[in-house]
């Protein structure tokens, strides 16, 4: 039987696993099936078919150039890569990759992205007037640089039609199970998931994974200094009066003021601030519930849960249970 034809774009100093976890599940997915149903032939490709060094060293050898890929690829999926710049985590944008994509990738039935390589589909223009995600480290980036595309940084893995994008790295694994189930059913996908000793679908987003950082307050910026303070009197009154009292101004002022700032509400930076401060207790600390409840402000066990579930998919002692 024929076998569906996924083609993994690869590129100099691109994540290792980008590349291989996506494809690791595909072949298992394969052998799993077993003779008589149809699999996966999975190749990589390059720029000019050249080996490829990633970003932990290994060199990855293509199985054919970019040019060379032709109509009977099912699925394409562009693998992405980062460097530190002087701006932090920023994504790498291959010129090569961009330009071919825009000639290449409107014709292929699924088109899919992992990591930073979302910022390579919307830099094509291919993600214009759909929403997508990428690694939380980037996402800012991809929101500010592509005003037509709505960034959803907290998705392990997103669909919109023919147009798949994931988080990144390992959750490159959880998009591609995803396409096994589509591709063969539920039950297939189960299997190559016990085999590979990996979730089938993975509790919650990638917030739980991301750690949120305070930047220093600019000297003279009302609410980035009141940000700062906040940080540091999580158990005190934070409510949007007593912080507008604080500042001297009307709530409703206040209101304006910080939502032009930071883009949020008081009370939904209040809370974030205090649910990383949970977060951080759970992972570093042998404290109980109650008292991480009550040291990160957030009062009672009750309200931790709610928090928990709300903005990160999970609960505290799931939480602590994988992360500390």
């Amino acid at each position: 039987m024929p076998q569906p034809h996924r083609v993994v774009v690869a590129f100099p100093g691109v994540e290792l696993l980008n590349v291989t976890g996506p494809a690791e599940v595909f072949s298992v997915a394969t052998r799993v099936a077993g003779a008589g149903r149809p699999g996966y032939a999975v190749r990589i490709a390059s720029p000019g078919g050249e080996p490829v060094a990633t970003a932990a060293g290994v060199r990855l050898m293509a199985d054919l150039a970019l040019e060379e890929v032709r109509g009977d690829v099912d699925t394409l999926i562009v693998s992405g890569a980062v460097r530190v710049g002087d701006q932090g985590v920023e994504p790498v944008l291959d010129g090569r990759i961009v330009g071919w994509l825009r000639e290449a990738a409107p014709g292929v039935p699924r088109l899919a992205s992992v990591c930073s390589g979302a910022h390579l589909l919307a830099a094509a223009g291919l993600l214009d007037g759909l929403s997508a995600t990428t690694h939380w480290r980037t996402a800012a980036r991809l929101a500010a640089d592509h005003p037509l595309v709505t960034v959803e940084p907290d998705p392990i893995y997103l669909r919109e039609g023919r147009l798949w994008t994931c988080a990144g790295i390992a959750s490159g694994m959880d998009m591609a199970l995803a396409m096994v189930t589509e591709d063969h059913g539920p039950e297939l996908a189960l299997a190559t998931a016990r085999t590979m000793v990996m979730d089938v679908k993975r509790a919650g987003g990638q917030s739980q994974f991301s750690v949120p950082l305070t930047a220093p307050a600019e000297p003279g910026d009302r609410i980035d200094e009141l940000r700062v303070w906040i940080g540091d009197h999580l158990t005190e009154d934070l409510s949007a009066d007593a912080l507008a009292a604080r500042l001297h101004v009307s709530v409703r002022h206040f209101s304006r003021l910080f939502h032009r700032r930071t883009g949020t509400t008081p009370a939904a930076y209040v809370e974030s601030v205090r649910l990383e401060a949970a977060r951080r207790l759970l992972q570093d600390s042998g404290h109980g519930l109650p008292e991480i409840a009550a040291r990160s402000g957030l009062g009672s066990v009750e309200s931790l849960h709610r928090s928990f579930r709300r903005r990160l998919g999970t609960t505290p002692a799931a939480y602590r249970r994988r992360f500390r």
